[in-house]
């Protein structure tokens, strides 16, 4: 294959982004804006849910003996090219939920599928600061391990009535051009850590046993 047609090929390729709702509820805005996500979504996206509302909470006791639940929780990562997290602020921090599915997604030891995978991070909220706070806080946590997060540009939205309808779709046209362009950032951001791995990318399992004799990987949780 040429460098012409392969570049070609590479620029039709179909990224599977699977996302995460903070939000446990059935009703959640936030779920209701991933829908919405979803239906805006360019061609080169395919966006399916990954949930995690049957993870139980996550305990040390549970790396001996891994729960089914949560093997398929991290199966439903690894198979996915990209995660976008989809969270509202709880207390000025993300839900509960959705640091617990964290928890799970980076043990037992040695086992992170969050390491070189490309997120990024949206929120809604009725209020006008929406989901910034909560945001940073994810951040934080996201670069620890080692997932990397789509620094531009960023996304509050002030979930308003009638913003999206009961099909799915965005009702305002600039709020819908807006997450249009925000996807296809997403699209780039994902692009770019795919063809170029070096500078970021999964490590095989020899790395990941050489990076905990350097002490590279996060330690593991003590009861």
């Amino acid at each position: 294959m040429t460098a012409a047609r392969f570049d070609h090929e590479r620029k039709r390729m179909t990224y599977t982004v699977g996302y995460i709702v903070g939000s446990l509820s059935r009703k959640s805005i936030n779920r209701t804006l991933a829908v919405a996500l979803s239906r805006l979504a360019p061609p080169d996206l395919r966006l399916t849910e990954i949930p995690i509302g049957e993870l139980p909470l996550y305990s040390h006791d549970h790396d001996s003996s891994y729960p089914a639940v949560a093997r398929e929780f991290k199966d439903a990562i690894e198979a996915a090219d990209a995660l976008l997290f989809v969270t509202p602020e709880y207390n000025r921090s993300i839900p509960g939920a959705l640091k617990n599915a964290i928890d799970w997604a980076t043990r037992p030891y040695g086992s992170n599928v969050l390491n070189g995978k490309p997120s990024a991070i949206i929120g809604a909220s009725p209020g006008p600061i929406s989901t910034a706070v909560a945001q940073q806080h994810l951040k934080t946590i996201l670069s620890f391990t080692d997932s990397p997060v789509m620094g531009q540009p960023e996304a509050y939205i002030q979930f308003t009535k009638g913003l999206i309808d009961e099909g799915g779709d965005i009702q305002v046209p600039s709020t819908a051009a807006f997450l249009t362009e925000y996807l296809r950032a997403f699209a780039v951001h994902i692009r770019r850590h795919h063809d170029h791995p070096a500078g970021h990318r999964r490590h095989t399992v020899a790395e990941r046993a050489q990076g905990r004799q350097d002490g590279v990987e996060t330690p593991p949780y003590r009861p």
